[in-house]
């Protein structure tokens, strides 16, 4: 029985808007998705996650997103994915 979470919110969130003027990441998101895991483990390492365009690899433990797919690109610069809090 596994103990990592099954479902995260990925929100990708634009540099310049991070943390200005107390604004969270959910409202300074371009885009959001709940990724679910596909049971599988990247090339990371750390379990992957997919759903609405976006697949991921999460660290779990810190909810650190350590590789990202957005529709099969790699994330554009001046972008940063988030797990959601």
């Amino acid at each position: 029985m596994t103990t990592e979470p099954q479902r995260f919110t990925v929100l990708l969130v634009p540099e310049h808007v991070e943390d200005a003027d107390g604004a969270s990441a959910e409202d300074s998101a371009v885009r959001s998705a709940v990724v679910e895991a596909t049971g599988e483990t990247g090339e990371t390492g750390y379990p992957r996650y997919a759903g609405e365009g976006i697949v991921a690899d999460i660290d779990p433990s810190t909810r650190t997103v350590e590789a990202l797919l957005v529709d099969g690109a790699e994330l554009d610069y001046g972008l940063n994915a988030r797990v959601a809090s």
